[in-house]
This record gives structure tokens, C-alpha cells and sequence, in this order.
């Protein structure tokens, strides 16, 4: 089985992680799949154009990997929820209570605590990921247990290695969707109740006679 090879760099300081990282791709081409994090970055990237930024000590990383490298079952829509999913099996496999919100929002109880965002440019698959590890404000939480942020990245590129099939993660984030029927989703602009929510096997759900996908 084809292996990624994931090469991580981290950086004491940064804009976005994302661009930081589109723009290193742009100016050198893709030659294998990196990584870039840091715990402090000012203008993060978040989801519909709103910024993500928090404060030092939390955890921002982001990641290209070819579109080859994923599972040939995984809809490209649904990626955001394929990358997130992993990452929230081994934050809780490091015991945190950390659950996914439709379709890439980290959620500790009741407050969202971090998210993601999925690009797909050519051939090219581009991720995102914000997490709180210390408080930020009363509207956000922070996830409830500490981390040594290199040993969790190292945790997650070697499941995403693994090439988990999409209808393994889908099984078990089926299940958790229940959750989200509790909360609301931005959708064109506004704010949308899951209450009602279908999910389809494909990670997109049917909602006010639409069908909505997760790709952000």
C-alpha cells in the first residue's frame, strides 16, 4: 500500500497556516505532503470567509496531500468531515469527550472549540485545522485535556496513513449526528436548525427540501 510521507514544519509565528502554505505550493509546486503548524497565528482562515485566529498556545496546523493518497471510496465533498473525524478519534483516544458538529466544527458539550476547512485545487487537497487549547472567550470552549501537540499530529497523519475507508468513518460519524440535530448551520448565509436534518451516505444532508454538502 502507497504510504503519505508527511514532512511538518512548524513555526513560531504565522499569518494563516493555509496561506502560508497555499502560497508555499504556488511558489515551489507540490513535491510531497507537508504540513504546517504553530501555536499563535494571527489572521487564521475560517469557514465562509470568517477569520479563526485565537491566541497563543492553541493549536493551528494545515496540510496538502494528493488526491491519490485518499481512500477511493471517500466523496471529495465530504472531505472536511473524513480529515476532522480522524483527528476527533485520536483526541479521544487520548480520553477528551470531543465531538464533530455537521460538517467541521469540534465541539466540547454545548461550545464549539475548533473546525475545519477542506480546498480542493487541481489535483490537490488542502486542510485546515483550528483547535482551542486555552480559553478564548465565554462563547467558545477549549478542549478538556492537554495535549503535547507533536505527539497528536504524529498520532493523526499515521491514521490518516492508514487510508480508513470513507464508510468506516461514515458508520461511526452517522451515529454521532445526532448531536448536531440539536444545533443550527450556517447555510447560504443563514443560520439553519439540524433538527430536521437527513444525512446521506455521501455526508451530505437533506435539509428544507435541499440537499447541502459539507465541503467548505
Amino acid at each position: 500500500m502507497y504510504t503519505i510521507i508527511m514532512k511538518i514544519i512548524k513555526l513560531n509565528e504565522v499569518a494563516s497556516t493555509h496561506t502560508y502554505l497555499k502560497e508555499h505550493i504556488k511558489n515551489n509546486t507540490f513535491e510531497e505532503a507537508m504540513c504546517i503548524y504553530t501555536n499563535y497565528q494571527t489572521h487564521g482562515i475560517g469557514s465562509r470567509g470568517n477569520t479563526w485566529s485565537g491566541i497563543k498556545g492553541n493549536l493551528f496546523f494545515s496540510f496538502v496531500i494528493s488526491q491519490n493518497d485518499l481512500p477511493m471510496d471517500l466523496p471529495l465533498q465530504s472531505a472536511s468531515i473524513y480529515f476532522s473525524y480522524i483527528l476527533k478519534e485520536v483526541l479521544e483516544e487520548n480520553n477528551s469527550k470531543v465531538w464533530l458538529k455537521w460538517p467541521n466544527d469540534f465541539y466540547i458539550d454545548e461550545k464549539k472549540i475548533g473546525g475545519s476547512i477542506t480546498n480542493i485545487t487541481q489535483n490537490l487537497i488542502y486542510c485546515g485545522i483550528g483547535l482551542n487549547l486555552k480559553s478564548v472567550s465565554n462563547e467558545y470552549g477549549k478542549l478538556d485535556i492537554e495535549i503535547n501537540s507533536n505527539k497528536i499530529l504524529k498520532s493523526y497523519f499515521d491514521k490518516l496513513e492508514s487510508k480508513y475507508l470513507w464508510k468506516q468513518i461514515f458508520k461511526c460519524f452517522k451515529i454521532e449526528f445526532q448531536h448536531s440535530q440539536k444545533f443550527q448551520a450556517t447555510i447560504d448565509n443563514e443560520k439553519v436548525s439540524l433538527k430536521n436534518a437527513v444525512l446521506n451516505s455521501d455526508g451530505s444532508i437533506d435539509v428544507n427540501n435541499k440537499k447541502v454538502f459539507s465541503l467548505r
